[in-house]
């Protein structure tokens, strides 16, 4: 079950099916190439360029952000800008300490470990962090009863960065390990623009700036889903279009995935439908929304709900979720006021 719901959370499965050969042909390698992200990326290239002239390892650093926005890009183009390897891994898959002083242990020095999905460590693993972040020694327990032991193994200097959708709940001790914590927001259709003429040229993709430009609008502020849009119209293209993508062309193809002008797609629909038609507008907990359209409540809250929220078609409240004005037009439907549940 972890499994399933760690590939639901990291990208948008509903708009194309992934292929991580073709995404990872699209990732930029160097900080000139990553478009949009400027505070951050500028933020990143001073570190990297203090860590570089002092001969020292890069900070440990913590990326926040939805699913889909760079964070893994990052990770890689950092590791390159240090000139070091990189080894990644998720927080499910860290079942046991022997797990993490494996990947430990193994690294050289000024080597970085990216750690996806970090707030799903479990807590016991975490307590082996702590030592190994601030002062690159690992404690591990061998044996069990009156044959335990603690040894102590000295790590090489190494950065860690954790990368999280939901920093809500990452533990105290670990979040303040990290400094200052770097949140990626949404694109705006002007960057995803400039990605998908960048992605559509590795591609060897013909396309105008009109047919990018539709694409970048309905890619709900998120490169990965942009990528996977581009993927769509690139195959329509090639069988309807005469391999030439235009902004009709973009329109067309979209429209049959079912992609609206807003980007909605047939999930986020079905999510405000069932909100409006078997909640009455709400208020709704994310459980009951969950089982009443057919999805996982940590796929709705990590994948839909976030663009959902800032769209203006959903808001959460302490008594659950309502639909907003929006989506009552969304549909064709009447608004009905809620009273107020933010008191």
């Amino acid at each position: 079950m972890a499994k399933k719901n760690q590939e639901k959370e990291t990208g948008p499965e509903s708009v194309a099916t992934k292929d991580p050969r073709f995404e990872l042909s699209l990732r930029p390698t160097v900080f000139d190439d990553f478009v949009g992200q400027s505070k951050i990326k500028e933020r990143l290239k001073i570190l990297v360029e203090a860590a570089s002239q002092r001969k020292d390892t890069l900070a440990h650093l913590l990326l926040i952000g939805p699913p889909g926005l760079g964070k893994t890009t990052l990770a890689n183009i950092l590791t390159r800008a240090m000139g070091a390897d990189l080894k990644s891994t998720s927080g499910p898959v860290i079942e046991k300490a022997g797990d993490l002083a494996g990947l430990l242990t193994t690294m050289k020095e000024g080597d970085v470990l990216f750690i996806d999905e970090i707030h799903r460590l479990q807590k016991t693993i975490e307590e082996y962090l702590y030592p190994a972040m601030e002062d690159f020694k690992l404690d591990i327990i061998i044996d069990t009863g009156p044959n335990a032991r603690s040894v102590r193994l000295n790590l090489p200097r190494f950065t860690l960065i954790g990368a999280t959708t939901r920093s809500g709940l990452l533990s105290s001790p670990l979040l303040s390990r990290f400094g200052i914590p770097y949140r990626l927001d949404y694109y705006n259709a002007e960057d995803l623009k400039k990605m998908i003429l960048r992605s559509a040229r590795i591609l060897d993709v013909e396309i105008d700036p009109d047919g990018a430009f539709e694409i970048a609008r309905r890619s709900r502020g998120t490169p990965r889903i942009a990528n996977n849009l581009l993927r769509i119209v690139r195959e329509f293209a090639q069988v309807r279009a005469g391999n030439r993508v235009t902004r009709e062309t973009s329109h067309d193809a979209l429209a049959m995935w079912g992609i609206d002008e807003d980007g909605l797609d047939e999930m986020d629909k079905r999510l405000l439908e069932t909100l409006l038609h078997k909640f009455d507008g709400g208020p709704v907990g994310i459980n009951s929304l969950a089982v009443a359209a057919g999805e996982e409540p940590g796929t709705l809250e990590e994948v839909y709900e976030p663009f959902l929220i800032q769209e203006g078609y959903l808001r959460r409240t302490p008594q659950g979720r309502v639909a907003a004005e929006l989506a009552y037009k969304k549909l064709g439907l009447k608004f009905k006021k809620q009273p107020d549940l933010f008191g």
